[in-house]
């Protein structure tokens, strides 16, 4: 068993993190002042706001704690701040490459547009790769519930950013109502304009949303929890090298799972399905990733060396640039021998 200081130590790989939902108290502190919007000064009130304390009934009761902090993502000043926040916080974990995700199209509502966004975004994971040496990606997101011609604009104004700080495109959202159907003119567009995408998929007791994704040729989905329902699909996603981006606390808050003996780990272990560890909303899941290690040690008794694999699966999935996979892979095989 390792210590909760030795698994800190560990170099991290994570793909899965919302910066919106993964603001410190510090800097929601900051920008609400910049906001001017009133938030309570006691840190443990505010706590009562933004995160889940003792679950909630579902994805969509999960989601509206992002209410408090949305309003405050409204210019290009408080998307550099939040964008450092997060790689503070990453580097913490000792994580050395993190993709970070957010939706665009949430962030308009004072005027800014996509590429404002995108540009005051990259600003801030570039200031947070100087100070803390963490390298980073954005993920842009369109969202299920929105139009469809939305979210292809958004991908089409994302599009002169592509490697210039955006690695990638996701589709977040209401999943249940909107599967992957109903946003595969979208997908198809995406990847039309050749931005490598993952899809949150079997989040919510809908594995069917992976396999038709899987039909698209996405191979990275977000979540993906459902498929413990569903053994022969497991073993499909894992020939065609699906990788999965779990996030252990986030799942049991949204009632994803029933419980931790549901949570299908050993099934897909046992499946050989790629999986990797990630904290999807730091803020609202009251997490971080060194502490998601220390449940799944406790629960799954992980070992160094499957972290060590988790990891090396995290980065050969990453949409990041060659010389960064190449980099971090081998810093990961020096620390997990």
């Amino acid at each position: 068993m390792l210590t909760e200081s030795e698994l800190r130590a560990l170099p991290k790989v994570e793909l899965h993190c919302h910066l919106d939902g993964s603001l410190s108290l510090k800097a929601i502190h900051q920008l609400a002042t910049m906001a001017g919007v009133s938030l309570p000064e006691d840190d443990h009130e505010l706590r009562k706001l933004v995160s889940v304390t003792d679950g909630a009934l579902d994805l969509m009761d999960y989601l509206r704690r992002f209410d408090v902090v949305l309003p405050l993502l409204q210019t290009a000043p408080a998307l550099e701040l939040a964008a450092y926040d997060l790689i503070e916080q990453a580097a913490a974990d000792n994580i050395r490459y993190i993709e970070v995700r957010y939706a665009p199209d949430l962030c308009l509502e004072q005027g800014l547009t996509v590429g404002d966004t995108i540009a005051a975004v990259t600003k801030g994971l570039a200031r947070g790769k100087k100070d803390f040496g963490v390298a980073s990606g954005i993920l842009v997101c369109a969202m299920r519930q929105f139009p469809l011609a939305q979210g292809q604009q958004m991908f089409q104004a994302a599009l002169p950013y592509l490697g210039k700080g955006v690695v990638g495109g996701d589709f977040a959202g209401n999943e249940a109502d909107y599967r992957t159907e109903v946003i595969a003119p979208s997908i198809d567009y995406a990847q039309k304009l050749g931005i490598p995408l993952t899809v949150h998929a079997g989040e919510s007791h809908c594995a069917h949303n992976v396999m038709a994704a899987l039909a698209m040729n996405i191979r990275r989905f977000g979540h993906g929890v459902a498929l413990g329902e569903t053994p022969t699909w497991q073993a499909e996603v894992a020939a065609a090298g699906g990788v999965l981006e779990m996030c252990l606390t986030s799942n049991l808050q949204t009632k994803a799972v029933a419980s931790i003996a549901e949570y299908p780990v050993p099934q897909l272990l046992a499946n050989h399905v790629k999986i990797t560890i990630n904290t999807d909303n730091r803020t609202v899941s009251n997490t971080d990733l060194t502490q998601e290690y220390v449940l799944w040690q406790k629960y799954f008794g992980i070992t160094k060396e499957q972290f060590g694999e988790f990891n090396q699966n995290a980065i050969a999935a990453a949409f990041c640039s060659e010389q960064i996979r190449q980099q971090v892979q081998q810093e990961l095989t020096k620390a997990y021998a």
